[in-house]
C-alpha cells in the first residue's frame, strides 16, 4: 500500500504515519529485546532496547514515510558471536521483528472480533485507527518475511538455505538489495506492486484469521 502526498490523503496519512511509525519502532525493538534475552547486548549499549521512536527511526526511512507512506527504521545491531545459540540464534533474532508485527496484529483482531460480538459502537476514526493498525502490522510482519536482503526473511531463509547452497544463500545477499529497490521503483512509476501482488493474499489470510474481516 502505497501513498503519495496529496491533499485528498492527508487524512490518512494522518492515521498512517504515527501507526506505521509505532509498528516499525516495535519490530526493531523486538530485535533488540530477543538478541539481549540470547546474550548480546550490542542494541541495549548503543541505546536501542527501547520503545523511543527517536531510537529507531532512520532519517531517510522517515522522510519516505511522510512522502511516500513508505518507510523503515534503523536496522537493529546484533553481534552473532555474543548469542548463546550459535545454530539458531541469528534466525531468532530476525524472527523476532515480524513475529512482533503478527502479536499486535492479533491483538488488534481480539478487539475487533469483541467489538462485534458484543455490537459496541465505535466511532469512525477509532474504528479507522484500528483497521490500519492491523494491516500495517500483518503487512509489515509479511513484508519481512520476503527473503531478499536486506529484509528479515533474508536472514532466516538465507541462514538455512546456506547450510545447504551456500552459493545461492551468498548471491541473494549481494543482490537482495538491488532487486528490492528495483521492484518497488517498479511499482512507484507503473503503479503496479508485484510486492502487493505476492503478499495480498498473505495479508488477507491473517486479517480473516485475526479478525474475521
Amino acid at each position: 500500500m502505497v501513498f503519495r502526498l496529496f491533499p485528498e490523503h492527508l487524512d490518512v496519512l494522518v492515521i498512517l504515519i504515527p501507526v506505521l511509525m509505532f509498528a516499525l519502532c516495535f519490530h526493531e525493538f523486538a530485535h533488540a529485546f530477543v538478541a539481549y534475552i540470547l546474550g548480546d547486548d550490542t542494541a541495549q549499549r548503543q541505546g536501542r532496547l527501547t520503545l523511543n521512536p527517536l531510537a529507531h527511526l532512520d532519517p531517510i526511512g522517515s522522510l519516505m514515510i511522510l512522502f511516500v507512506g513508505f518507510g523503515w527504521a534503523k536496522p537493529v545491531p546484533v553481534n552473532p558471536i555474543n548469542l548463546k545459540d550459535r545454530h539458531y540464534g541469528m534466525i531468532k533474532v530476525a524472527f523476532a521483528g515480524p513475529a512482533s508485527n503478527l502479536l499486535l496484529a492479533f491483538l488488534a483482531g481480539c478487539f475487533v472480533r469483541a467489538v462485534n460480538a458484543f455490537h459496541i459502537p465505535l466511532d469512525q476514526t477509532i474504528s479507522t485507527v484500528i483497521y490500519f493498525f492491523l494491516y500495517i502490522n500483518i503487512a509489515l510482519a509479511i513484508f519481512n518475511l520476503i527473503p531478499v536482503a536486506p529484509l528479515d526473511g533474508s536472514q532466516i531463509f538465507g541462514l538455512i538455505i546456506g547450510r545447504k547452497n551456500p552459493n545461492l544463500a551468498w548471491k541473494l545477499q549481494m543482490n537482495g538489495p538491488k532487486i528490492l529497490l528495483g521492484v518497488i521503483l517498479f511499482g512507484i512509476i507503473t503503479g503496479y506492486s508485484i510486492i502487493g501482488a505476492i503478499i495480498s493474499p498473505f495479508i488477507n489470510f491473517f486479517l480473516y484469521l485475526f479478525a474475521g474481516i
